[in-house]
C-alpha cells in the first residue's frame, strides 16, 4: 500500500511539475497562436458584427462596430426602439430606451460606466499585447471547470477591472471570463468557435449578469470593412 501510495505521489507531482513549468507569458503565448497569431491578429484594424440576443424567449438583433484601440458602436433593437452604447477615445455616450429606466436621449456615459466598456475596443481580448496595453496578468493555477482542464489566469487591467479568465489548456482558447466591476459579478462562458479569415473566434457567448442571463449568437463577422468616423459621434438631442 505504501509503495502504491507513493507511486501515485510521484505520478501527481511529475504531471504539477509539467503544467508549473509552464509562465503566464508562455499561456498567452499560446492563446495567441490559438486565435491566428500576433501577425495575423495586428493586421486586423475595423470588426463589424452582426448577433442576435437570445432573452426571454426574445431574439434582438444587435450589430457592434470596432475600430481596434480607437471606438466602438454597439447598437440593440428592442421592441421597435433602438439601444446604443459609443466609445470614443476616452469617452462614451448611450442611448437608453425610457422602457429599460432611460430617457430616450442621447446622454453621455459616467466613469463607472465606461470602465467595463473599454475592453470592447479589443476584439481580441485582454491578453493579447496585455504588457503594452499595461494589464497585469498573474497565472493562479490549473483547476477543473465544467469537467474540463483550464489554466486559471488573474487579470486586473489599466482601468482598475479585476476578472478571472479561465483557457481550455487543451486548446488555449478562452472558455470563461467572471468579471467584478463595482462590487458586481458577471459571467461570460464562450463556445461554438469559427476560423474567420484565419482568426479563431467564439460565436456564442452566454452571459450571466446582475441584470440576468442571455445568450449572444455572431452570424457574420466582417473584418476590415470600411467603418464611417461619424458613427461614434453623439448626436444632438
Amino acid at each position: 500500500m505504501r509503495m502504491k501510495f507513493l507511486w501515485l505521489l510521484a505520478v501527481a507531482t511529475f504531471f504539477t511539475t509539467i503544467v508549473s513549468a509552464q509562465t503566464v507569458d508562455e499561456i498567452v503565448a499560446k492563446h495567441v497562436a490559438a486565435m491566428g497569431g500576433a501577425d495575423k491578429l495586428k493586421t486586423v484594424n475595423t470588426m463589424i458584427s452582426e448577433r442576435v440576443i437570445a432573452v426571454q424567449g426574445m431574439e434582438i438583433p444587435s450589430k457592434s462596430v470596432i475600430v481596434v484601440g480607437k471606438s466602438m458602436r454597439s447598437e440593440s433593437s428592442v421592441m421597435g426602439t433602438s439601444m446604443v452604447q459609443v466609445v470614443h477615445g476616452d469617452k462614451g455616450w448611450k442611448i437608453m430606451p425610457t422602457m429599460m429606466g432611460g430617457t430616450g436621449e442621447p446622454e453621455d456615459m459616467s466613469a463607472d460606466e465606461l470602465k467595463p466598456l473599454f475592453g470592447q475596443l479589443d476584439p481580441f481580448g485582454v491578453l493579447y499585447n496585455y504588457q503594452e496595453k499595461g494589464h497585469k496578468v498573474e497565472l493562479v493555477g490549473t483547476e477543473k471547470v465544467d469537467k474540463k482542464d483550464m489554466f486559471h489566469l488573474k487579470i486586473t487591467t489599466k482601468e482598475g477591472v479585476a476578472m478571472d479568465e479561465y483557457l481550455d489548456a487543451s486548446t488555449y482558447l478562452v472558455y470563461k471570463v467572471v468579471s467584478n466591476v463595482g462590487g458586481q459579478e458577471g459571467e461570460l462562458v464562450f463556445s461554438d468557435y469559427e476560423v474567420i479569415e484565419g482568426i479563431k473566434m467564439a460565436n456564442t457567448i452566454d452571459i450571466t449578469s446582475p441584470m440576468g442571463a442571455f445568450t449572444m449568437i455572431t452570424n457574420k463577422t466582417i473584418i476590415n470593412g470600411a467603418v464611417d468616423e461619424q458613427i461614434f459621434a453623439k448626436p444632438a438631442k
